[in-house]
């Protein structure tokens, strides 16, 4: 059901952007409710777990996370968090591998039953930057096969990570290191929402109520 979930949320995101065409307005804000809910789920839960496991090498880990989002976003160009530039003639190849790359690494944490409030909080993220991806891809010259075959992808990405992370010796002997690593990442890409939310620094009422709105959801669900 998990798995399912979080593939349907792409696609749920795939038919916003084809059948309402959403404005850049509306994709922001929800962008802010996504990145707050993600940042309040990271720090509520996440958190204490890595940390009660008595591994006084946590804090490493995460920095390490956060190094890796750094680089990933230097090849994605910031499409974790809202923002795909692209004015070239040759399709980003590089930016897709990045951002696939980061939707299967946040699905690895998911093989653990018991993080059902990160779940969710994977979910509501993934539905903006779908939308964003999508209108990307829309815009772009690249044919409607092609667009389709790209989100499928990415829609498969979060899911794969799940099943290989239930599988894999490794990542299952290594799992409170590796979601360490999945909060940095997560840290990294909530508090750039957040704190982009506002452009030239100006107040936004409509992006500050979804930011109350997805800590506030966060707490009580």
């Amino acid at each position: 059901m998990n798995l399912l979930v979080l593939f349907l949320s792409v696609i749920f995101g795939v038919g916003i952007v084809y059948l309402l065409k959403p404005k850049p307005r509306f994709t922001q804000v929800l962008l802010s409710f996504s990145g707050a809910y993600l940042l309040a789920i990271t720090i509520t839960h996440l958190l204490p777990e890595v940390f009660y496991s008595g591994n006084k090498n946590m804090g490493i880990f995460i920095i390490l996370g956060l190094l890796i989002q750094l680089i990933m976003d230097y090849f994605s160009k910031g499409a974790e968090h809202g923002h795909i530039h692209h004015h070239g003639t040759n399709f980003p190849v590089i930016l897709f591998v990045s951002l696939f790359l980061h939707a299967f690494m946040e699905g690895i944490p998911l093989a653990n039953d018991e993080h059902q409030e990160l779940l969710w909080a994977i979910v509501v993220h993934k539905i903006p930057i779908t939308i964003v991806l999508g209108s990307f891809l829309v815009h772009s010259k690249a044919s409607f096969v092609k667009c389709i075959s790209l989100l499928f992808l990415f829609a498969l990405m979060s899911p794969l990570g799940s099943v290989i992370g239930a599988n894999t010796d490794f990542i299952i002997n290594y799992q409170t290191e590796i979601t360490a690593i999945i909060i940095g990442i997560f840290l990294h890409i909530s508090t750039i929402i957040i704190f982009e939310s506002s452009e030239n620094h100006k107040f936004n009422i409509a992006k500050f109520v979804a930011i109350v709105l997805g800590f506030g959801v966060a707490m009580i669900f």
